[in-house]
Parts: structure tokens; C-alpha cells; sequence
């Protein structure tokens, strides 16, 4: 039988990595005061496609239950846990999971995750315990060298509300944006009727790169107290991480979401190695709107399959097989404890050559059960 298209099968190393992505989150969330959470896989699409989440329905596994709504496999994790936690009561503040996520756009249509939300804490508090969280649990795996890149929705909504443009122009300008079309960008923005707006939009397509780039547009920006205000925020943040040790930061400023309820500061971490993305996150206070609750909201999710391949196969323990028969299976499992720590499996015949590092085969000596090695 063959699989769907983007679905795969997967053996060995790979999913002892995953574990191994897995178990050291859980053991640096623990540590550090988070709560779990786990939410259904399977979802109503009304709650990742009304206005405040914004995401696309032909993006999502999804079909028609017995009632005629439509469901579908979990897109995302932050909406989910947004919708379990908003019409709850809770002292706790910060939470992990992990799990997948499914979406149409995903290689492999499945994509594992681990991540943390912050609820209820003050911006600055919440945005940089993310960023700690990412630097222990990096430290836990023994992966380094990850650039951490960091932006702010607010930079660009700001000049644009200026110019007054067409929500349809907006998406499109935002689009432009993103994929760093710098000449589109100002095209669109000039069509607001304001030059200087315009330049200042275009110019965002080159922001990007030192840390130390932040001091140019504060000096740049005078007379703007808002994105004076978003630019110090920015670099509070990145001096809050370099007096841990996080030296690796750059600066998107014209960064845009990609999901509507996205709403301050935006982060990514990329490895050094090979440019992947192995983390993103960020703000989004306002996704909490759609279930009448207002409240600061934070979180980060890392790519566990990005992880995951980023480690190395530990060294394999050594690997014993034990000859037995019908009669003797149990005699075989009393002599399996004895090899602590290795890999023991009892066979009825002898194994190929190299499969096993040692063989041993049942002996009785004077009704004494010990092993010699064939």
C-alpha cells in the first residue's frame, strides 16, 4: 500500500532523536515552573479562521463532520491552547507542550513541535523567558551556534496606519514586505499619497543586520515617540540577552506577521550550520479578543524535527544475543540481567554475522545455566 503524497515513514536514529528533543524539553519546562497542556488534535476550522486568527482553511487537513461542520487536524498550537485557556480560571502562568501540528504547506504534512505560552505576565518578563527558555534548553542538547533574529510588528503597522490605505493594499503591501520586494513596496505605499512614508517602507527592506543598527534608527526616527518606544523595547530585550551570554543577535526591523493576532515584539533563532529554523514566536495579546479576555500573551515553538537532526547518534550500548529454545526462554531472561546496560535480545537461531557484537549460546553444566560465547 502506498502512502499519501507527503506522508513518510520513519525508522532508526531519527525518532531516538526526537525522544531525546522531547525528554530534554519536558526536563528544562519542569525546571522551570511550566505547567503542562495538551489540547485535541482535532478541531473545529471556525477557530483558526475568524478574523483574529486569520489563518487559511485550504492550508489545513480538514473535512465535514456528521453535523456539517467542518473539522480539521490541529494547525497550530498557540490558537489551540489560547481557546483551552481563555474561559478557564488558573493561577499558573506559563505553559508547555508538545506535539504535532498539520498543514498542507508542511513538508510531510505533519511537523512535531515543542513549545511555551506565557499568559498574564508583563511583556518584558515574558519575551525574554522565552528567549532564556531557548538558550537553556539549546544548552541541554549540546546544540550551538543559533542566531537569534528579532523585529517588531509594530514598526511597520505604524508608518502604515499613516498612509490610510485599502485593507487589499495593506495584504499586499505586507506581502511585499515579507518577501523583501523592495521596489513593490514602495510602489504600493507611494499609491497613499505620501513620499516620504514611502521611502521610510522601502528603506525597511534593507533593515536588517547588527544588533548595534538599532542606535542608527533611534537617531533616525527622532520626532516618532512610537516606534522610538518599539526600538528601545527591541534593544532592552537583545541587552537583557547578551548579559546572559546570547551574543549571536540581529535585528529584522522590517519584519511583518504572518497571522493577525500577532502583535509586538517577533522572534526567530536560525542555526549557524545551515540557516534552518529551528525556533520562532512572539507577541500576540490579541488572540485572547476572539474569547472576550484581555491579557499579555507570549510564546515560542521549536522545530523538534529541525532538532532532532541536528543530533548526534549516541553511542550505542554494546548489543548481546542469546541462543535459546522453547525450553530454555526463561533461563535466557534470567541471564539477560546480567548484562546491564547492554542491548540483549534472545534468539532461536544464530543471527546473521555483524548483527550482534557478541553471541552467546545456552549452556548446563551439572544443572548450573551460564553462557559461552559462539
Amino acid at each position: 500500500m502506498f502512502l499519501p503524497e507527503g506522508s513518510q515513514d520513519e525508522i532508526g536514529a531519527i525518532i531516538a532523536n526526537r525522544s531525546k528533543v522531547f525528554e530534554t524539553f519536558r526536563h528544562v519546562a519542569a525546571l522551570r515552573n511550566y505547567t503542562e497542556i495538551s489540547t485535541p488534535l482535532v478541531e473545529y476550522a471556525d477557530t483558526f479562521t475568524n478574523v483574529q486568527v486569520g489563518m487559511k482553511l485550504q492550508n489545513m487537513l480538514k473535512w465535514f463532520n456528521a453535523g456539517g461542520q467542518i473539522e480539521v487536524l490541529r494547525p497550530d498550537w498557540t490558537t489551540s491552547i489560547a481557546r483551552a485557556l481563555a474561559k478557564k480560571e488558573f493561577q499558573q502562568h506559563k505553559w508547555a507542550y508538545q506535539g504535532s501540528i498539520f498543514r498542507q504547506e508542511t513538508p510531510g504534512l505533519e511537523s512535531r513541535q515543542v513549545g511555551i505560552e506565557i499568559v498574564d505576565l508583563p511583556a518584558l518578563l515574558g519575551e525574554s523567558e522565552c528567549l532564556f527558555f531557548a538558550h537553556d534548553f539549546f544548552a541541554q542538547l549540546g546544540i550551538q551556534d543559533v542566531m537569534v533574529e528579532l523585529g517588531h510588528t509594530g514598526i511597520f503597522e505604524e508608518w502604515v496606519a499613516e498612509l490610510g490605505l485599502p485593507a487589499d493594499q495593506v495584504d499586499r503591501l505586507r506581502a511585499a514586505m515579507h518577501d523583501k520586494r523592495k521596489d513593490e513596496v514602495y510602489g504600493i505605499a507611494s499609491s497613499g499619497g505620501n513620499g516620504e512614508i514611502a521611502a521610510e517602507l522601502a528603506a525597511l527592506v534593507d533593515a536588517y543586520g547588527p544588533f548595534s543598527m538599532i542606535q542608527t534608527y533611534l537617531d533616525r526616527w527622532k520626532g516618532r515617540p512610537a516606534h522610538i518606544r518599539m526600538l528601545e523595547h527591541i534593544q532592552k530585550l537583545g541587552e537583557t540577552l547578551f548579559a546572559i551570554g546570547i551574543k549571536d543577535i540581529i535585528i529584522d526591523l522590517g519584519r511583518v506577521k504572518n497571522l493577525p493576532y500577532y502583535t509586538g515584539i517577533l522572534f526567530r533563532g536560525f542555526l549557524k550550520q545551515n540557516g534552518a529554523a529551528c525556533f520562532s514566536g512572539g507577541c500576540y495579546d490579541k488572540l485572547y479578543d476572539q474569547f472576550n479576555r484581555k491579557t499579555t500573551a507570549v510564546g515560542i515553538a521549536f522545530n523538534a524535527d529541525i532538532l532532532a537532526e541536528q543530533l548526534g547518534n549516541e553511542k550505542t550500548p554494546e548489543k548481546i544475543c542469546i541462543i535459546a529454545t522453547e525450553e530454555t526462554l526463561a533461563e535466557a531472561e534470567k541471564l539477560r540481567k546480567k548484562y546491564t546496560g547492554s542491548i540483549v535480545d534472545v534468539r532461536f537461531e544464530k543471527p546473521v554475522r555483524g548483527e550482534f557484537d557478541t553471541v552467546l549460546q545456552l549452556t548446563n553444566n551439572s544443572g548450573k545455566w551460564g553462557a559461552e560465547e559462539v
